[in-house]
């Protein structure tokens, strides 16, 4: 009785579900894919597929809303399911109306939880950019250190604290880790740059669990049929040279973008007559492709699918080095890096509706690097997997919550091998890295009181194979004071693994010896932050004002310490006081929208506690200021961008207890640095000409015992300033656009 009172309940809905099929088209009967097919007063849909037609489950009675972009929308009652045909009319056009406007170079979310800076290609294009290194220029938030004078290898650094603190990605993926940490924002070419992405302190946790003090997301180019061909080409009066060039066309259903970039070595440069290079002898060919298909926000599948390869190699050392003559030899100092990159990354996502989707992330990359660094022989081999599958639940106007796993692979062997045997140094051998780690992580966001309140809270888990389970939560809050003026703060947890060799690069250079007193734990950090920003706009002027502090506490640091003995680098866990207060303070404002200012000022309190000592880290300005202008008339003829920086003294390690000959100041000396564009506009080329460091200030040699580059004392760790000098530059874009 049971079984026969089910089916005659379920009788009624069983026969009033049904399966609707039809074709949607125009009134010449053309197909229209893409169109949208949805139940009237739900969010039950589809999208037809390229011959224009859909499936739905239905019943009879129910109400289909059909849409597609360009035509009328239409509603029809469903009487017959079966093969249906939608004929859309086209919507009545009004008359063109061209609303036009200049972008912003670097714009502050509104809308985002954390502060989030945008760096345009408006900003980009203010000066030279190069690479990825040279994109912040005119940024008070990252700073641009190099970490090896003699390559020219460079970190971005955010809050004073190193760069490996701060979560580099591409296009979303953490394509810079380990290995390709040291060379790798130098291996990103400025012109493939679309846009910059920096946030501040511990934000998402959907990348992962490494941004303690910022995230930098670096996205590239899309495919845009409508710039069909750029081509730049860029000379300095070092006699580098430069080449980038791309292409965007249809491939199938999808675009494509297409790019070679390449790197000319300079001229053997010796200004201060050291007998070593002031400008390291650079070659890169870098091959890259991106394929999109269709788009992550509309219903269905969506793909994007990048590879790329790059090769480089970098000399530099005394004049007369010749890296196949003299690598590893004791007759000439020089430093010679090779290296390999392929890599490859995916993104496909399938989204069922508005309200459900689900997004699957996969990249890898393999390097492979050979180096000699005087008589140091450093060879290394690192492949890096990633892979994360998200799926995304819109439950509201502006509530989400977003899900998943995710998995991490590293695997590096280094080899560390010495070719003489003085100076003496104990750490030669293998150095073998295998790390799996397993995550879940899950993220929500609230908007509250009419919007005005938005609050993000996030954890993962993560399973490292050898140092086991890390728990990271994170809250991120913003509050609308006014629909000028927003209040932000952010708190949370990081965690990461040490590369050593790769993250101090300083420590393979000099002639200390490295030591190791412990096995090395991960490094631990608590942060937080906050932030207000005011916006402001009349008829002449906009702009904004912003200021924010953040500190992170360190439960465990590596840092090499470079003081106890000058010869050695002693490698310990630091689970002392550890601290970095940053502040920042930002103005900027753009009258009548053709001239720009800024003022930027930093202040960075970097220390450590020993024995109840407080004792400042090396290589941060306590003060730093930044200052922008930027003239560009409405006509768009020529632009003029000029910025300086003024950098405050800065401690150096200690080198008391050298022979008085090579010892050198506890700390640096101030100093600014004056840089200047100009750009002239033809219909198709793009004509930029500049000078960096105008006022030629230089730090002349550098190099602790230059004279003895194999004897124990050579060390290039105090190294504070620039070396290069005033540098000039020109360039020419060139731009084919589509039809």
């Amino acid at each position: 009785m049971l079984k026969y009172l089910l089916a005659f309940l379920l009788l009624p809905s069983l026969l009033y579900a049904q399966n609707i099929t039809g074709t949607i088209s125009d009134a010449q009967d053309n197909p229209l894919p893409g169109a949208s097919v949805y139940l009237l007063d739900t969010t039950v849909g589809t999208i037809a597929d390229a011959d224009g037609k859909f499936s739905l489950s239905a019943a009879a009675g129910d109400v289909l809303v059909v849409s597609f972009i360009g035509y009328a929308a239409d509603t029809l009652q469903v009487d017959n399911p079966q093969n249906l045909r939608i004929v859309l009319s086209e919507a009545e056009t009004l008359e063109e109306v061209i609303i036009s406007d200049r972008r912003d170079g670097t714009i502050i979310s509104d809308r985002s939880a954390a502060k989030i800076e945008t760096i345009t290609q408006t900003e980009l294009r203010k000066a030279a950019c190069c690479d990825l290194a040279g994109c912040f220029e005119t940024q008070t938030t990252v700073q641009a250190q190099t970490t090896n004078v003699i390559t020219n290898a460079k970190e971005l650094r955010i809050a004073g604290l190193a760069g490996v603190y701060n979560q580099v990605l591409i296009d979303g993926f953490p394509m810079i880790q380990g290995l390709s940490y040291t060379y790798g924002i130098s291996s990103v070419p400025g012109p493939l740059v679309k846009n910059i992405y920096v946030a501040k302190g511990a934000n998402s946790v959907l990348q992962g669990y490494e941004s303690i003090s910022g995230q930098i997301n670096v996205i590239t180019l899309n495919p845009d049929p409508q710039e069909k061909l750029f081509l730049n080409g860029y000379i300095n009066s070092f006699s580098e040279k430069q080449f980038n060039a791309h292409t965007s066309f249809k491939l199938g259903k999808g675009s494509n973008i297409a790019a070679f970039h390449t790197v000319q070595p300079a001229r053997r440069i010796d200004r201060d007559e050291d007998t070593f290079t002031d400008v390291p002898l650079l070659t890169r060919y870098v091959f890259w492709d991106k394929f999109k298909l269709g788009k992550p926000e509309d219903w269905g599948w969506s793909s994007e699918i990048g590879v790329r390869f790059l090769h480089e190699q970098r000399v530099g050392g005394q004049t007369n080095f010749d890296p196949e003559r003299h690598a590893g030899s004791t007759e000439v100092y020089g430093q010679a890096v090779t290296l390999n990159q392929p890599e490859i990354w995916s993104k496909t996502s399938y989204r069922f509706n508005d309200t459900h989707g689900y997004t699957a992330y996969v990249s890898g990359f393999r390097q492979q690097q050979n180096s000699y660094f005087g008589t140091v022989k450093y060879d290394a081999e690192q492949t890096n997997l990633y892979a994360k599958l998200q799926y995304e639940y819109n439950y509201g106007t502006q509530h989400w919550l977003k899900t998943g796993v995710s998995f991490r692979s590293l695997d590096l062997t280094e080899n560390v091998d010495f070719t003489a045997p003085e100076p003496v140094r104990t750490y030669a051998g293998d150095y073998v890295r295998n790390e799996k780690i397993p995550g879940v992580f899950a993220e929500n966001s609230l908007s509250l009181f009419q919007d005005k309140l938005t609050w993000i809270t996030g954890v993962r888990a993560d399973f490292h194979n050898q140092f086991g389970t890390f728990v990271t939560p994170r809250s991120v809050l913003k509050y609308d004071l006014t629909d000028q003026t927003v209040l932000r703060a952010n708190v949370g947890t990081g965690w990461r693994t040490v590369n050593l060799f790769s993250e101090n690069i300083g420590l393979l250079i000099s002639s200390r010896d490295i030591v190791f007193a412990e096995d090395l734990r991960p490094e631990q950090a608590f942060n937080s932050g906050i932030n207000i920003t005011h916006k402001y706009e009349t008829q002449q002027t906009s702009g904004y004002l912003s200021a924010d502090f953040f500190r992170t506490d360190f439960q465990n640091q590596i840092f090499p310490d470079y003081d106890a003995d000058p010869t050695r680098a002693v490698i310990a866990n630091y689970t002392g006081i550890s601290v970095s207060n940053g502040f920042q303070a930002e103005a900027f404002i753009k009258i009548n929208k053709i001239l720009e200012f800024k003022a930027g000022y930093n202040y960075l309190d970097v220390y450590r506690e020993t024995d109840g000592e407080r004792l400042q880290l090396p290589f941060n300005s306590k003060h730093k200021l930044l200052g922008t202008f930027g003239y560009r008339p409405l006509s768009d003829k020529f632009k003029f961008d000029v910025n300086a920086h003024w950098y405050g003294a800065r401690r150096l390690p200690n080198t008391r207890s050298n022979p008085v000959e090579f010892q050198r100041p506890d700390f640096s000396r101030p100093y600014a640095l004056l840089n200047a564009q100009f750009t002239y506009n033809f219909p198709q080329i793009e004509l930029y000409a500049g000078c960096e460091n105008i006022f030629d200030f230089r730090q002349e040699r550098p190099i602790i015992s230059w004279e003895n580059p194999f004897g124990r004392y050579f060390d290039t760790s105090s190294v504070w300033g620039p070396t290069r000098g005033r540098e000039f530059y020109l360039g020419v874009r060139y731009r084919l656009k589509g039809e």
